[in-house]
């Protein structure tokens, strides 16, 4: 494309705007409304600041509730932001698991151990994806086509069944109680957005990897490689990735060591999902 000589644009006087009704709080009678919206704006906060005057113990409440609302924000940041870096040893799954089991000799020890994600086979990383949410890499911490699938088949269903991603597993086991409600939704939701803005899917999917029950007292696939197969998470073959994922639906039933015909049927659909996905490329990028 040529230049533009300075013709082709021509500079022309600068003419002010006539005014039109309604403009400059002008109304088409020409009455000026501003200055009386600015009384009644001022009216009402002199009617909120008088009605506070006049009931100080709910002026008192109101700014207690913004001062710990103001500090449950920082802190839940905050801890967001740390945990982004130091190993989660203790989640409040771990402290239920252990009240639970309190007094019998199931709870004398509790099986868990922390690996980085580079020191986890990536069988595990991509078998816990195929089994639970295949569209980890590509979501924001909500599978939207997946909850409104679960919300069909939950019309037909006795059991619901639930339509939770990796992130929300995540959120849920490491900052929020057992138990359903819908304070606790709301937090799950703040939470996944939380961590997915600011850990990444890298430190989602490794705090998954280590946090997540697997057996009876056993948290992460370290534990449950060490204790069921006897070598490290870094050993781990597809069959046996497999098969640790298979029982993350309910690893207090459900057995690695022992599987039932459920889990060797569920541990091959999901050999095969991790076959269809294309192999470790598919989280190549992560």
């Amino acid at each position: 494309m040529s230049p533009r000589s300075p013709d082709d644009n021509p500079l022309k006087p600068v003419q002010k705007p006539r005014p039109k009704a309604g403009q400059a709080g002008e109304n088409r009678s020409g009455k000026n409304y501003s200055g009386s919206s600015k009384r009644i704006s001022s009216g009402r906060w002199q009617q909120v600041r008088q009605f506070m005057h006049q009931r100080p113990v709910l002026a008192q409440l109101y700014w207690l509730l913004v001062r710990v609302v103001v500090f449950l924000l920082i802190t839940s940041f905050g801890a967001v932001v740390v945990l982004k870096y130091v190993p989660i040893w203790v989640t409040p799954l771990v402290v239920s698991r252990w009240i639970d089991t309190f007094g019998t000799d199931e709870s004398s020890h509790v099986y868990k151990k922390w690996r980085s994600y580079d020191d986890i086979s990536k069988e595990a990383a991509l078998a816990v994806i195929a089994s639970e949410d295949q569209a980890f890499p590509r979501h924001w911490g909500f599978d939207f086509d997946e909850i409104q699938d679960a919300i069909r088949e939950n019309q037909h269903r006795k059991r619901p069944r639930g339509a939770s991603t990796i992130t929300q597993q995540v959120a849920k086991n490491v900052f929020l109680w057992s138990g359903r409600s819908y304070v606790r939704k709301g937090l799950e939701v703040y939470f996944t957005v939380l961590i997915e803005l600011i850990w990444g899917k890298r430190r989602i999917l490794e705090v998954y990897l280590n946090v997540a029950e697997t057996g009876p007292m056993t948290f992460g696939v370290e534990a449950a490689s060490q204790r069921f197969y006897h070598h490290s998470a870094a050993e781990l073959s597809r069959n046996e990735a497999a098969r640790i994922a298979a029982v993350l639906p309910n690893p207090i039933l459900l057995s690695i060591r022992n599987p039932s015909n459920y889990v060797q049927r569920r541990t091959r659909q999901i050999a095969r999902q991790m076959r269809a996905l294309g192999g470790q490329k598919y989280i190549r990028n992560l």
